[in-house]
């Protein structure tokens, strides 16, 4: 018997110390002003960012890239009806060698979840909670 206590589960979600060079493309309305952010990391250590917390974006993309840039093909989801706001963010770039194309939204309750989830990346919403 070992006195070593034992590793805690791992998260089967974590992508622990991605590698990231992502693009955030961010507009706040229809037709509206384009702001474009980076964020580029090296085994989790940002390397390049203009970001306003990059540490919490490596985060997120950390905890819920994997899922949320290559999510697995599974029945079609019930999604409230809800409506969070006009904003659109497009993500491009490399999330751990992967080429990443997403678009992310405020349409419905999946969309709301999604970009909650990566609110560090993408720029706050109301009542986030970062969970999906």
């Amino acid at each position: 018997m070992s006195d070593t206590p034992a590793s805690p589960p791992r998260d089967p979600g974590l992508t622990p110390d991605p590698d990231v060079e992502l693009t955030v493309i961010l507009t706040h309305s229809p037709g509206g002003p384009e702001h474009v952010f980076a964020l580029v990391s090296r085994s989790g250590q940002v390397v390049e960012s203009t970001l306003p917390d990059p540490a919490a974006a490596i985060a997120a993309v950390g905890r819920f890239g994997e899922r949320i840039f290559f999510p697995e093909p599974g029945p079609p989801k019930l999604c409230t009806q809800q409506y969070g706001g006009p904003q659109v963010a497009v993500v491009t770039g490399t999330f751990n060698g992967r080429a990443v194309n997403s678009r992310f939204s405020l349409t419905d309750g999946c969309e709301i979840a999604r970009w909650r989830a990566l609110s560090p990346l993408l720029g706050g919403v109301a009542g986030s909670t970062g969970a999906i």
